[in-house]
């Protein structure tokens, strides 16, 4: 690896190595720019919502409308199962979303008790105009990696992840 190739967290790990020759640093070469790259992604999910005036909470109630497909309604306990929210933090969010015209709720023909949540047209665009952005950005941020080193990318974090995505 030549210098010019080197990263904060080469630097980071050869401090360590030095400061502490006993510990096994190289879970660090990983999670440790899986970290910083988590970083750079935030602030890059954020610009993008923040330019169509949608909070990071707001998008992921939005998106998980939108991946239901027509009609984008879902009940909130799903919504709730979709974001990994409490039925307290999903009642509350509604409320700001159908206060701000993004989503509308309407009883559930189902279910008496029951209501469901939609997407307004306003609600569709924004998510979708925001969605847009969300993967322009992404895509600037994977643009040093083709596709064939993208996919062994996503290949290797998927069997990282796996356990953890796994129902309990």
């Amino acid at each position: 690896m030549t210098e010019d190739a080197r990263d904060e967290v080469d630097r980071l790990v050869a401090a360590w190595r030095t400061e502490r020759p006993d510990l096994d640093v190289e879970p660090l070469q990983v999670l440790s720019r899986v970290s910083r790259l988590a970083k750079h992604l935030d602030r890059a999910r954020r610009a993008a919502f923040a330019e169509h005036d949608l909070e990071p909470w707001e998008f992921d109630v939005l998106t998980a409308l939108r991946r239901a497909g027509k009609p984008y309604e879902l009940s909130p306990g799903a919504l709730l199962r979709a974001t990994l929210v409490t039925s307290g933090t999903m009642t509350n969010r509604i409320d700001r979303l159908a206060q701000a015209g993004l989503v509308r709720r309407r009883p559930d023909p189902e279910d008496r008790r029951g209501v469901l949540v939609s997407l307004t047209e306003t609600g569709l665009a924004r998510v979708d105009a925001a969605f847009s952005d969300l993967l322009r950005r992404e895509h600037d941020l994977l643009s040093n990696l083709g596709p064939t080193d993208q996919r062994a990318l996503a290949g290797l974090l998927r069997t990282l992840l796996a356990p953890f995505d796994s129902p309990l």
